[in-house]
């Protein structure tokens, strides 16, 4: 994914705009960043960035076992899964009004 990097109120060399990057890399590891905004006033030097989404697999315990998918039970697990109760709590906005 290309970072989108902006700088506003005044020139950067491209030098100091790798060290800023550089940084918010060490300080988030690991990530991707959507885009950079480094804000010139000045002396200072403001950076706000956008991280980009961490896609993640949904674990879950049915019958026993902790799953992501049940693509893998054979045909019992997969009627296990089924058969069993599924819980919801059903309130209205009143019942917390009173």
């Amino acid at each position: 994914m290309d970072t989108r990097i902006t700088v506003t109120g005044g020139d950067m060399s491209q030098q100091e705009i790798n060290c800023y990057v550089a940084h918010l890399r060490e300080e988030h590891p690991g990530r991707s960043f959507e885009s950079i905004d480094i804000k010139l006033d000045g002396d200072y030097v403001d950076l706000s960035y956008r991280l980009a989404p961490v896609s993640f697999e949904r674990i879950r315990r049915i019958t026993g076992y902790l799953v992501g998918t049940v693509d893998r039970f054979n045909n019992a697990k997969r009627a296990e899964v089924e058969d069993r109760v599924k819980h919801s709590i059903s309130c209205s906005c009143e019942d917390w009004t009173q």
